[in-house]
């Protein structure tokens, strides 16, 4: 397929408010769920992340669009991954941040996204304003990005995580200005993404996961399975791997904004990544890097 026009920066704005305004997505469905096992032994838990996109200009340079990703510290569950800035439902903090965006104090939620969210009916607006707070709030406290400094895109269907026993509910914003961003001790550093790299097929690879077991005070590696991952090395730094839950949420946002899916020819690259006995908790002993 051709590579979508990524100087137009308008029009690739355009498009991804238009596409992911019209997405069916499944909010309410997903939050009737959740309030049925509460009380349960079978509780699930929601929470709201965002995809921020920036489109960075440089003197001298064609500007680009970056999709800004956190590495997730060593005190956090699953340590060194990459993934959107997001976290649990406040009920009380994300209701009234909800307030005040549905009601356009932050400026946050405008325009045609606006329309479009208004369009899918009042209980569906009221999920998608609900968790885009969610994940602002906490874009704020991992990273300090400035609400008012957020523009709402539009949402991406909700995902699963089985071993969490959590929904994820993803909206994606577009950071407006260039941000100092302050990680706090859950985020280890920002990564930053070429939303055109993403389609080179030279950079989706193979990830074997393996999971290290104790085995009379040393430790066992067993593989577990294959994953799609997408490789890339920002520059000056060391090769990041992009897998899992963030993955599926950004190939989601390819597929239903620019018809991309996954290469069926990837490169023969295959990776390692071994998960401590502590992935799903953290390791709250240890000091983030």
């Amino acid at each position: 397929m051709p590579l979508p026009d990524f100087s137009d920066k308008e029009g690739i704005i355009d498009l991804i408010v238009e596409r992911l305004g019209l997405v069916p997505i499944d909010y309410e469905e997903r939050v009737d769920f959740i309030r049925s096992r509460n009380g349960t032994a079978e509780r699930w838990l929601a929470a709201g992340v965002i995809l921020l996109i920036h489109y960075h200009e440089e003197a001298g340079r064609e500007g680009q669009f970056l999709l800004q990703l956190i590495k997730r510290s060593s005190i956090v569950p699953q340590p060194g991954d990459l993934s959107c800035p997001g976290g649990m439902l406040h009920p009380s903090m994300d209701v009234l941040l909800k307030h005040l965006i549905a009601t356009g104090f932050l400026p946050t939620l405008r325009g045609k996204a606006l329309s479009l969210a208004r369009s899918r009916g009042a209980n569906t607006f009221d999920h998608v304003s609900l968790f885009l707070a969610n994940a602002l709030r906490e874009a704020w406290e991992e990273v300090r990005v400035n609400p008012f400094n957020v523009r709402f895109l539009g949402p991406l269907p909700s995902r699963e995580l089985y071993v969490f026993s959590r929904i994820i509910f993803p909206v994606v914003g577009l950071v407006k200005r260039d941000w100092r961003f302050q990680p706090n001790r859950e985020v280890e550093r920002i990564v930053e993404i070429p939303l055109k790299a993403l389609f080179d097929k030279n950079h989706y690879g193979t990830l074997t996961v393996e999971i290290e077991t104790p085995v009379h005070f040393r430790q066992q590696v067993e593989p577990v399975r294959d994953f799609p991952c997408f490789l890339f090395t920002p520059p000056g730094g060391k090769e990041e791997i992009l897998w899992g839950a963030t993955m599926s949420i950004i190939m989601n946002f390819l597929e239903i904004v620019f018809d991309f899916k996954l290469p069926g020819e990837i490169s023969d690259r295959v990776v390692r990544k071994s998960l401590r006995s502590d992935y799903a908790t953290g390791n709250h002993n240890s000091t983030p890097c």
